[in-house]
């Protein structure tokens, strides 16, 4: 399938009607370089819509998901960084509306 060896996320939001020339303009602007392997996320004002765009070395895929209901847990925009990157665990948290920050606290039970 495709190799994606690095995920980042992109705080600000996008245009959905955006295609991948317009998203590879905003990887550029916002991460400096689209590097091969590497997926960028991006979602809409509301976070009920997210863009995947993918560099496989020879050209670019990109994938949308949409939610029917709810919000896909999206950082603040404008914040100290305006991208994060992402582990798998993080990406899988994320596309299933989980608190993806919150993992490392939430992967041990403690006593109070």
């Amino acid at each position: 399938m495709i190799r994606i060896d690095a995920m980042w996320l992109s705080a600000e939001p996008v245009d959905m009607r955006a295609g991948p020339e317009r998203l590879l303009a905003r990887v550029v602007q916002v991460f400096g370089v689209a590097h091969a392997h590497h997926g960028y996320l991006f979602a809409n004002a509301r976070g009920t819509r997210v863009k995947l765009l993918m560099h496989d070395g020879f050209g670019l895929w990109c994938a949308s998901r949409r939610l029917n209901s709810g919000r896909f847990v999206w950082p603040v925009a404008g914040g100290v960084a305006p991208s994060w990157t992402l582990t798998q665990a993080q990406f899988d948290a994320l596309m299933l509306g989980l608190p993806w920050q919150r993992l490392h606290e939430l992967s041990a039970i403690t006593r109070a």
